[in-house]
């Protein structure tokens, strides 16, 4: 039935406006499992969020909003 969720859809328009290519797009998939897999894990989640971090920093959307937001700190 379509009004039964089961999962999780991540658009991947979100991951290409960014630039990211395919082997982006897999880390990220491994980031989600990382995560779902440790939910109770707040050391691996925070490593998640690190590389997340790192990634992003690498395909900003804002370049000049990040720098505000996180180069500055």
């Amino acid at each position: 039935s379509p009004f039964v969720t089961s999962g999780i859809r991540v658009g991947s328009p979100a991951i290409t406006a960014r630039g990211l290519k395919e082997d982006e797009a897999r880390l990220i998939v491994r980031f989600i499992d990382r995560v779902l897999k440790n939910i109770d894990n707040e050391r691996e989640i925070e490593k998640v969020k690190e590389e997340v971090k790192n990634l992003c920093s690498k395909h900003p959307i804002y370049p000049e909003l990040w720098e505000y937001y996180f180069d500055n700190k």
